[in-house]
């Protein structure tokens, strides 16, 4: 590429419809144009423990994601170089073997709750968005995503919110909000806001 990316991140809380503001993103600049990258790809892999043992596990603290990793990508696609993206399994808690080779383009867009809490990793970035949603919103957006997309029952899912999910949010997600320079209210559903960054980014794009 002739020109640096401009590497742009979405955080919220987990819930806030982070998704739906990174496709509308995605589907208004173009998917040729956007490099999607998932900090959730990033979650260590626990192969060597027992499956009890996964269960048990924080996935909402910074330490559970191999950011340095994903930091070492993200300065690699800077400088114009392809990376091999990690594939996660969130059923099995385990990094697949396979990973997918990815290519730097215009936009490198940044998803995941905790990438403002990691100094390195929010400081490679040239737009930072937070999406911003009631708890109560967010915490039925989850049950519905964990039960239906990731196989899980009502009880673990109340259990894992309480004992991680929300002091979690309320020690590092919520804090990292200071350091976005675009806050979303209602997330998703503020078409105003989108359109606000949408008009920004192809700015950006095209100065």
């Amino acid at each position: 590429m002739s020109s640096k990316p401009l590497i742009l991140g979405v955080a919220g809380g987990s819930g806030s419809g982070k998704t739906t503001v990174v496709n509308s993103i995605i589907n208004t600049i173009g998917e040729e144009q956007v490099l999607f990258m998932q900090h959730d790809s990033y979650y260590r892999d626990l192969s060597h423990i027992s499956m009890e043992e996964r269960r048990k596990q924080n996935y909402d603290h910074p330490s559970s994601l191999e950011t340095e990793l994903m930091i070492r990508h993200l300065d690699a696609l800077r400088k114009g170089y392809q990376i091999e993206l990690p594939v996660y399994d969130f059923v099995a808690h385990t990094r697949s073997e396979e990973t997918i080779k990815a290519a730097p383009k215009k936009i490198i867009l940044v998803d995941g709750i905790l990438i403002f809490a990691e100094p390195k990793l929010r400081e490679l970035m040239d737009i930072k968005i937070f999406v911003d949603t009631d708890d109560d919103v967010r915490l039925l957006r989850r049950l519905k995503r964990d039960i239906m997309e990731r196989g899980r029952n009502l009880d673990s899912v109340l259990n894992q919110y309480e004992m991680f999910v929300r002091p979690m949010h309320l020690e590092f997600v919520e804090p990292s909000k200071r350091y976005a320079d675009i806050i979303i209210p209602r997330g998703g559903e503020n078409t105003v806001a989108l359109e606000m960054v949408i008009a920004l980014i192809r700015g950006k794009i095209s100065a």
